[in-house]
């Protein structure tokens, strides 16, 4: 009986192993599972000018937005004008970014940005709210005449700067450095 039983043993553990051995070898059956690679963000490459640290062409990341491309030319100058630069914008393979610096007669004051009447040339007066290039024409025009203003009050001796405009832009100018 005992040997009854080894050779049932033996052959169903046969049959195993051969089964075993059999799937193993047997080709896989169906399409494949195509397993794709992970996504890799690939270099897109930027230009970035003006006043930068280091302007030229940079390799940054793709889906990398302007302030990435700003940090990798070493950031902004002391001159940089930032008010128009969209930090978060996202830029794109080929895409210039230009960080224009502030204009000559501009200086930071403690309200911001104040336009020297003393040193601006027509073109940066033409820029505030209420001169046009006939009022900017006579302020350098007035100024070439009679010298430097001594004090921001004493545009209003220029022929058409009324106190309504002078209202306008008293708070963005300034006579000094």
């Amino acid at each position: 009986m005992k040997i009854v039983l080894y050779i049932v043993i033996g052959i169903l553990t046969g049959v195993l192993i051969t089964s075993l051995v059999w799937l193993a070898a047997t080709p896989p059956r169906g399409a494949a599972i195509k397993l794709s690679s992970p996504p890799t963000q690939r270099p897109i490459m930027v230009h970035v000018t003006g006043a930068v640290v280091s302007p030229g062409l940079y390799y940054i990341p793709e889906d990398s937005r302007v302030n990435d491309a700003i940090l990798a030319a070493g950031g902004f100058l002391d001159t940089a004008d930032t008010s128009f630069i969209n930090l978060a914008g996202l830029v794109k393979d080929g895409d210039k970014i230009h960080v224009p610096e502030l204009m000559p007669g501009l200086s930071i004051g403690g309200s911001g940005l104040l336009v020297n009447i003393n040193s601006a040339t027509q073109t940066e007066l033409e820029n505030l709210p209420g001169i046009g290039p006939t009022l900017a024409k006579r302020i350098v025009d007035y100024r070439n005449q009679y010298g430097f203003f001594d004090t921001v009050d004493s545009l209003k001796d220029v022929p058409g700067i009324g106190e309504a405009v002078f209202e306008q832009i008293q708070d963005l100018i300034t006579v000094g450095p």
